[in-house]
């Protein structure tokens, strides 16, 4: 079934490699019978090169590769009345003067959550027995200790740097084990909190108390590097720290002294800064340094759930009932 005469026209633009995990057949044809294409998907490069395009657009959709919503793309786009991201972040395509239109924009943030939450999970549970710091000592030694100390996830503590989407979902998945979870948040509420079942506490008590120490806070200038040595020392034995949010988060300089100088701690960086590290980085040759390249994020068949929302929010939009997932420009300069 064609989407009605009147329905409203849409163009996709994003990267052609993840277009078709993001949004697959199946959420395409269900678009379809909803708003009529304005003409075959595109990459960024291929709208820059034919602009004109965008004239009788009224809903962009797009994901990884989005194209900037400056001035000039604005200007050539006076129908469009909403923008679809089948992505996490919407910082590095918005401008002022996008926000200035007043124009609504979805972030499938929430659909990212998910994996993000689940790998932040499985390695907080590894992090509580200190699997990776044993599993070093095992195979240096060659020897399995007797009756090793380790928090386990009994009456432990787990730290969230964060009570964004991914931060809160991490927190619901905790509240089904015996721990306590401790949270920093400048913005959050108490309300936020109570309804997270977390604590709020000050970072250096995040740090200096918890046996697992998750970050899920956005780039800002005011975190930029706000992870460094002072806080990373005050650590105790056998910490781990978990990193799914951005490399720049921590001061990796700093990071990879007191790793070295604290063989007990065990850092998971699923992101660093830049991405890869540099070919010498210490963060290749450090023991306690689990690298992985952005695996918590959403791979594969898991991409499928982002194109699914922004499906889920375009029938909501063409049925004139109120979005869930579009961003509160009030909120956009503290989001990831």
């Amino acid at each position: 079934m064609n989407a009605p005469v009147d329905a409203p026209t849409a163009l996709l633009v994003m990267e052609e490699e993840r277009r078709a995990d993001v949004y697959p057949p199946d959420v395409l044809a269900e678009i379809g019978r909803l708003v009529r294409w304005q003409g075959p998907p595109r990459t960024r490069e291929e709208l820059a090169a034919d602009p004109a395009v965008l004239a009788g657009v009224d809903l962009l959709l797009t994901g990884w590769g989005a194209p900037v919503l400056d001035d000039a793309l604005l200007t050539r786009a006076p129908r469009l009345r909403a923008v679809l991201v089948a992505a996490g972040s919407v910082r590095h395509l918005t401008t002022p003067a996008f926000w200035d239109r007043d124009i609504p924009i979805v972030s499938a943030a929430a659909a990212n959550a998910v994996p993000v939450a689940e790998f932040t999970l499985a390695h907080v549970l590894l992090g509580l027995k200190q699997a990776h710091r044993i599993a070093r000592e095992v195979a240096q030694s060659r020897r399995f200790p007797t009756d090793p100390a380790v928090p386990g996830a009994y009456r432990s503590r787990v730290g969230l740097l964060g009570l964004g989407h991914i931060g809160r979902l991490v927190a619901a998945h905790l509240a089904r084990f015996d721990v306590e979870v401790l949270a920093t948040d400048p913005i959050a509420s108490a309300e936020t909190a109570r309804r997270a079942g977390v604590r709020l506490v000050p970072i250096e008590a995040l740090f200096a108390t918890c046996h697992v120490v998750s970050l899920h806070a956005p780039l800002l200038p005011q975190t930029r590097g706000s992870i460094g040595a002072r806080l990373l020392t005050s650590m105790g034995p056998g910490t781990t720290l978990i990193n799914t949010a951005r490399g720049a988060l921590i001061d990796e300089a700093a990071a990879a002294q007191v790793l070295h100088a604290r063989p007990d701690l065990t850092a998971v960086l699923d992101v660093t800064h830049p991405e890869p590290p540099a070919a010498d980085s210490p963060l290749f040759t450090l023991p306690n340094v689990v690298l992985t390249p952005h695996l918590g994020g959403a791979m594969g068949a898991e991409r499928h759930r982002l194109g699914q929302l922004v499906l889920d929010e375009l029938r909501r939009l063409t049925q004139h009932q109120p979005l869930e997932h579009a961003i509160d420009p009030a909120h956009a300069a503290s989001l990831a």
